[in-house]
């Protein structure tokens, strides 16, 4: 007896189904691999409003050097903020990171001081503060753009044991 040919439309729920569960699961492999880190709200105050991300915080050597490497998905409301405790030049790479990410780069006075849009994955090419940072913030690419982000924005975060930006 000849097997029954699935039809385009169950092909394509199947599809589905499982396109669904690889970005599920990419974003609960980044869960996982930040369940130790801690966490804060990070809010954007831009000209068409308040913009909210949750952060992990990388406020150790071994976070920031850990940064976002190897995540290959990062939901759009999600980020890394990465602080420092003197202020400072920042440098960051996308060696051994699949996935594109905006990078803010925050001054002292909590604005932010340049934006590094879109940096292409796993490249060594060095994306830069413009002037000394107290934080940068990683978030998925073209959310920048997408939600008006410029530099000379106010972000101001509740990370644990940091005093918001001012």
């Amino acid at each position: 007896m000849p097997v029954p040919r699935p039809s385009a439309l169950v092909l394509a729920a199947v599809a589905l189904v499982a396109v669904t569960g690889l970005a599920c699961a990419g974003s609960r492999t980044a869960e996982r691999r930040f369940e130790a880190y801690p966490q804060a709200e990070v809010i954007i105050g831009t000209r068409d409003g308040p913009q909210a991300f949750r952060a992990w915080i990388a406020d150790t050597p071994a976070r920031r050097t850990q940064g976002l490497m190897f995540v290959e998905r990062l939901d759009p409301d999600r980020g890394m903020l990465f602080l420092f405790e003197q202020p400072q030049f920042a440098a960051f790479w996308m060696k051994d990171t699949p996935v594109s990410l905006d990078l803010l780069f925050i001054g002292q006075d909590g604005r932010i001081i340049n934006i590094g849009e879109r940096a292409r994955p796993y490249s060594t090419t060095l994306i830069t503060s413009a002037r000394p940072v107290v934080a940068v913030l990683e978030v998925a690419a073209g959310t920048a753009a997408r939600l008006a982000i410029r530099p000379g924005d106010r972000v101001t975060h509740s990370a644990p044991g940091n005093p918001p930006a001012r």
